[in-house]
């Protein structure tokens, strides 16, 4: 989901600026720049530059929790959502809502969309890789695997795009230690699938959209920061742009796929409202503001605690069960996915 990959996507677009771009708004050029799959000077602990913006009122690490909460609970939210609407409705919901509140955003500081056809081409595809997929399949696994569940796959993405770096970019020379991650952390995932148990009671359809949408963040990224380098519109705007591109996407496949809901739901819709103004909308919005003031190291560290939360509140609100696999292979997962982001000479 986007939880995973916003804080790349920002930090790429906060650092970029600090390798010699022309304006404050370059910051955006690259939005992988500092995933697992590309270090940057940034992801090895300087912090990336405010750009010129009071400090915030409130502590970072307010800001932070604030923010592994609204992500953690956003697969409870997807969960609820698809119990009164269609997961393409509830997708298409999802990126409306989280639209307004990046152009309210972008409305308050002046910033205008992007400019070009070529930039424009680059983010339809971004938006369908980063957005409309990844969210939509997320939404469509939830109809039959728990919220937990969906939670550690979504985890798995650094180690997607650690196996996708060995492959697709090869100034990213993996070590030891992070190949040894991809593996530690595909254990992980085996466990929490209860392989050797021959995947009993699984929903191998719903897993497996869950697993692609995990991978389709990574991919991405990469497509992302080969095409958009050096771009020069701002961090908000590009991201504005993309949201923008993905809820029109979703506004065309949606009829086509279904049927135009006969009631409304509350407590779903409500659900939806929240998914996409806080869980996407206000999320990237406070992910900027984590960025700029601690760096991205530190900000990154908020995708560790998304799975430990979609997983308490699956079994808490939703009331899901739980086996021993499911925690202890998430660990595993997570240990695999922090080696994997280990960069080399520390």
């Amino acid at each position: 989901m986007c939880y995973e990959i916003v804080w790349r996507i920002v930090a790429a677009m906060s650092t970029a600026s600090s390798s010699g771009s022309a304006s404050k708004g370059s910051a955006c050029t690259s939005s992988v720049s500092t995933s697992p799959v590309s270090p940057s000077p940034a992801s090895t602990g300087s912090r990336a530059p405010a750009e010129a913006t009071p400090r915030p009122r409130l502590d970072w690490r307010l800001r932070f929790a604030a923010l592994s909460l609204i992500w953690g609970f956003s697969f409870l939210l997807i969960k609820v959502g698809t119990d009164g609407y269609a997961p393409f409705q509830v997708t298409l919901g999802r990126l409306v809502f989280g639209t307004a509140v990046l152009a309210v955003a972008m409305a308050v500081k002046r910033e205008r969309l992007p400019r070009g056809a070529r930039t424009w081409g680059h983010l339809t595809v971004a938006a369908f890789l980063l957005n409309a997929l990844p969210f939509s399949l997320f939404a469509y696994s939830e109809l039959t695997i728990p919220s937990t569940l969906a939670g550690i796959c979504n985890a798995t993405s650094p180690l997607w795009g650690m196996a996708l770096s060995l492959v697709a970019l090869s100034e990213d020379r993996p070590t030891r230690i992070r190949v040894a991650g991809l593996g530690v952390g595909f254990i992980g995932v085996l466990t929490v699938l209860g392989a050797w148990q021959g995947f009993h009671g699984l929903d191998a359809t719903g897993t497996a959209m869950a697993l692609l949408a995990s991978l389709s963040y990574p991919i991405g990224w990469i497509y992302v920061r080969r095409t958009l380098a050096g771009s020069s519109a701002s961090h908000l705007s590009l991201t504005g742009a993309q949201l923008l591109l993905a809820a029109v996407q979703l506004a065309v496949v949606t009829p086509v796929f279904t049927a135009a809901p006969t009631r409304f739901p509350m407590l779903p819709l409500l659900a939806i409202v929240a998914l996409g103004a806080l869980g996407t909308g206000l999320a990237v919005l406070i992910q900027y503001g984590l960025v700029a003031e601690v760096g991205p190291t530190t900000a990154q560290m908020v995708t560790y605690f998304i799975p430990v939360i979609a997983t308490v509140a699956g079994v808490a609100v939703l009331g899901e069960s739980l086996t021993w696999t499911t925690p202890v292979g998430a660990a595993i997962v997570l240990v695999g996915a922090a080696l994997t982001q280990v960069k080399r000479g520390t």
